[in-house]
């Protein structure tokens, strides 16, 4: 087949012939064969009309060449596993937290076969799911009741409608956040049934704003909203969730907190900085609080809720609830992980706060040793720089870091795009017009990789 001229369409070879080409072995080889053969057709689809409009001949090594450029990049789209190298430990476009592998041998045996996922193995009878990791996660919580859906929009979509339907709630100007993919907190609000009453300024919201918008027929809940992603500084002024709940039971209100990324630990020792936990909303009064399960928690995606038993009820009532559940694999992924807050083992078995505690000085002596293996490469240096949590938490939290960094001689994006291609893709980043390979969300089994594709790229 190879160095033929295709001048015409009935020049192309079938479509079978392709796929049983041994050029295109190891690409096909990797995808279910139908899609294979959609993505062949497509090419040669494409070829024919090109060829066509253009009314010049190509190669059958040119087709070959596209055919293999198709395949690869149809299967890179498949779910693979790639090294950050970014400096975002909680990186929402690589997956969010980095789970624990023995997190999966820890529930191996429970999601294979069969299980008690709606068995109560005392009575004999159905049962509910998810018990053990929402009764973990009420005792994590100090709350009196717990409950999990898919995501934590849901989770707050799911509280509104069951709690607010509607009526009135009051949440301020500030806090009228954009979360990751485009999602709007106003959006999800009022595509609850739930009507938006909008109280105090972007920067300014005192309690006086709240009390004066509050009606007895209207208003039926008081919603805080953790700026997550973003702070504000200079002329501003919010009010507490312990005032919020107690001008709540003035008026016979509910007060719910959504803390967007919860965790039940505190930030200041490890990051110097602290970030609201779940347990001080609870304290505060909030009769429900709502966050996620796969940022700051270091575990898989989820909408966890926690707060009063009365409301976690309601809530379970509501028919939505079932659209919402998750799944065996993800409750008995949520018993792992609170198991691990609970045995007071997190900051070494979950990999997240391990990442995050790994000291500046580990990180340069794991760069010095790539570069000792390299050679020494006169365009490589290792150099001090920050890194970020991400995840839309602890926004101004800058850590210390280290990264390998390449020379302005080299081109920034020709390296960014050429540890991205690679078979295991690395994720850099760009700063000041050099490419850098930041360590601090490296794993420590991944550093022989790094190394490897950094050789390879320098040729």
């Amino acid at each position: 087949m190879t160095d033929k001229i295709i001048s015409h369409p009935r020049d192309f070879p079938a479509v079978e012939e392709l796929l049983q080409h041994p050029r295109l072995a190891d690409l096909i080889a990797r995808l279910p064969r139908p899609v294979a053969a959609d993505v062949v057709r497509a090419v040669v689809a494409e070829a024919k009309s090109r060829l066509t409009s253009q009314d010049r001949p190509l190669t059958r090594d040119d087709l070959l060449a596209a055919l293999r450029a198709a395949l690869r990049a149809a299967g890179r789209q498949a779910a693979a596993r790639v090294i950050n190298a970014t400096g975002i430990v909680v990186h929402t476009n690589l997956g969010r937290a980095p789970l624990p592998a023995d997190l999966f041998d820890a529930i191996k045996h429970s999601v294979t076969g069969y299980g008690n996922t709606e068995f109560s193995l005392e009575t004999g009878r159905r049962g509910g799911r998810g018990g053990a990791a929402e009764s973990y996660l009420a005792l994590l919580a100090e709350a009196e009741a717990a409950t999990v859906v898919n995501n934590c929009a849901a989770a707050l979509f799911l509280a509104l409608n069951s709690l607010a339907a509607r009526k009135e709630v009051l949440i301020s100007r500030g806090e009228l956040v954009q979360i990751g993919g485009g999602f709007r907190i106003p959006d999800i609000l009022r595509k609850s049934g739930a009507r938006l009453r909008e109280v105090g300024t972007t920067n300014i919201t005192t309690i006086a704003d709240y009390a004066s918008n509050i009606d007895p027929k209207r208003t039926g809940l008081i919603l805080k909203v953790h700026k997550s992603n973003f702070t504000q500084a200079g002329f501003t002024e919010e009010v507490s969730l312990r005032d919020l709940v107690a001008l709540g039971r003035e008026h016979n209100l509910p007060v719910m907190n959504d803390l967007g990324s919860g965790l039940f630990i505190d930030t200041l020792p490890l990051l110097g900085y602290s970030e609201p936990t779940v347990q001080q909303s609870v304290r505060a009064g909030a009769v429900l609080t709502t966050f996620s399960g796969d940022k700051l928690l270091g575990g898989v995606q989820a909408g966890l809720l926690v707060g009063r038993a009365e409301i976690i009820r309601t809530i379970k009532k509501n028919p939505l609830f079932r659209t919402m559940r998750v799944d065996k694999i993800v409750f008995s992924a949520l018993e792992r992980l609170f198991s691990i807050y609970l045995g007071g083992t997190w900051q070494t078995d979950i990999t997240l706060w391990r990442l995050l505690a790994l000291p500046e000085s580990e990180l340069y002596k794991r760069g010095k040793k790539i570069l000792a293996d390299l050679g020494q490469p006169e365009d490589l240096s290792v150099e001090a720089t920050q890194a970020f949590v991400g995840g839309g938490a602890l926004p101004e939290a800058a850590i210390p870091s280290v990264a390998v960094c390449f020379s302005k001689t080299r081109n920034a994006a020709a390296l960014l795009a050429a540890f991205r291609d690679r078979d295991l893709p690395i994720i850099g980043r760009i700063e000041n017009d050099r490419f850098l390979l930041d360590l601090k969300a490296v794993e420590t089994e991944d550093l022989p990789a790094l190394t490897e594709a950094i050789r390879s790229v320098l040729g």
